[in-house]
């Protein structure tokens, strides 16, 4: 079942520029192979459920490190049968638009 999961993982003890753990969590997506896309607000990331999960605790694992609080909000939107879903999904509502989104 293909699983797209959207998330936000932030340390709460840190004060306001958490620019620095961010960018460590990106790294551990970005090594470990799934689709993803990154946005102003979170990261969305796409595989199966066991993979995706997979991720989102080792990007928990580094910022516990030298995090006493953190904050994890996750989306999960689990759908049999289609894969490709984060390009897909936006290229469908392109179509029904007929035109390109800014991204």
């Amino acid at each position: 079942m293909s699983v797209l999961l959207e998330f936000s993982m932030s340390p709460l003890d840190k004060g306001e520029s958490v620019g620095a753990y961010v960018a460590r969590s990106l790294d551990i997506i970005d090594r470990s192979g799934v689709p993803y896309r990154l946005n102003a607000m979170g990261t969305i990331i796409e595989g199966e459920w066991d993979q995706v999960m997979a991720v989102v605790k080792l990007c928990y694992q580094a910022m516990r490190k030298d995090c006493k609080r953190i904050s994890c909000s996750i989306k999960v939107d689990a759908r049999e049968g289609h894969d490709n879903r984060l390009k897909g999904k936006v290229e469908a509502v392109e179509k029904l638009l007929g035109r390109k989104l800014k991204k």
